[in-house]
């Protein structure tokens, strides 16, 4: 089921995959948004109740006047604060959502019992990962039709296409992100973000994939020796984990949330 959030006269949108499972937030990557968490809130049954918001400028939210990760760590903790699930409850997020996830966990520690990352690292890719990025300087959010914008889209059109919306009165299309939102996100990040991986005590789990180009199997494991408490998970996959390996993060987060 589809909820809406109101916070400061912006909507949060959110995805319940419902269930009588204990309630699990989940945090998205850029150029996505909650709908694509349907697989894993599917593979973990009815131990997991999978809740998981589209992030500010993503799916079905609003666009918000900023994207620092405190803005996105408040926009989460305000849903919880919603839900009023009845005590903390495991976040997961990836790459995005992962580091947007232990931005939580270090600042509401009441709010998060554990904390699942997939492939977020802690200092900030190289400019040649970063370059990837530069196409969005040229990317609409939106276009008169829907055939503009998978053409503007390029490569990602097969897998973004499906995600398009509608404007409203028949005015045009729009993406399921706003490319604005993620080049500000990029540009808002600090170089290290060690202080706040290691700001929060509660039991972690890190899923690397193996072949990352954004996270190094040098500093993952540097993440999981520094943190207390953190165990590991390296799947054979690229950065892009809950899509290249679905099953395989299923299992890890299982068994994890199985251990606390």
């Amino acid at each position: 089921m589809r909820h809406e959030l109101k916070i400061d006269d912006r909507t949060l949108s959110y995805l319940d995959f419902g269930g009588p499972g204990r309630p699990l937030l989940a945090l998205h990557g850029g150029l996505s948004e909650g709908a694509h968490f349907a697989a894993l809130a599917a593979d973990l049954g009815e131990q997991w109740r999978v809740i998981a918001p589209d992030q500010r400028g993503h799916g079905d939210s609003g666009l918000a006047s900023e994207y620092s990760r405190a803005g996105y760590a408040a926009d989460a903790a305000a849903l919880l604060e919603h839900l009023a699930p009845g005590g903390p409850v495991p976040v997961l997020g990836f790459s995005l959502g992962g580091v947007n996830a232990y931005h939580l966990a270090a600042t509401r520690p009441d709010l998060v019992s554990a904390l699942i990352n997939v492939d977020a690292p802690v200092e900030s890719p190289s400019r040649d990962a970063l370059s990837f990025w530069d196409f969005l300087h040229d990317l609409p959010y939106t276009a008169p039709t829907r055939e503009e914008l998978l053409a503007a889209l390029g490569p990602l059109a097969e897998g973004t296409g499906p995600f398009l919306r509608p404007l409203p009165q028949d005015t045009g299309w729009r993406l399921p992100f706003d490319p604005a939102a993620t080049l500000a996100t990029l540009a808002g990040d600090e170089s290290s973000r060690w202080d706040v991986w290691l700001a929060s005590s509660c039991p972690a789990l890190l899923v690397h994939g193996l072949r990352s180009d954004v996270l190094s199997r040098e500093l993952a494991e540097a993440m999981v020796a520094r943190r207390p408490g953190t165990s590991y998970a390296g799947l054979d996959t690229e950065h892009f984990v809950p899509f290249q390996d679905p099953k395989g993060l299923a299992e890890a987060v299982r068994g994890f949330l199985a251990a606390l």
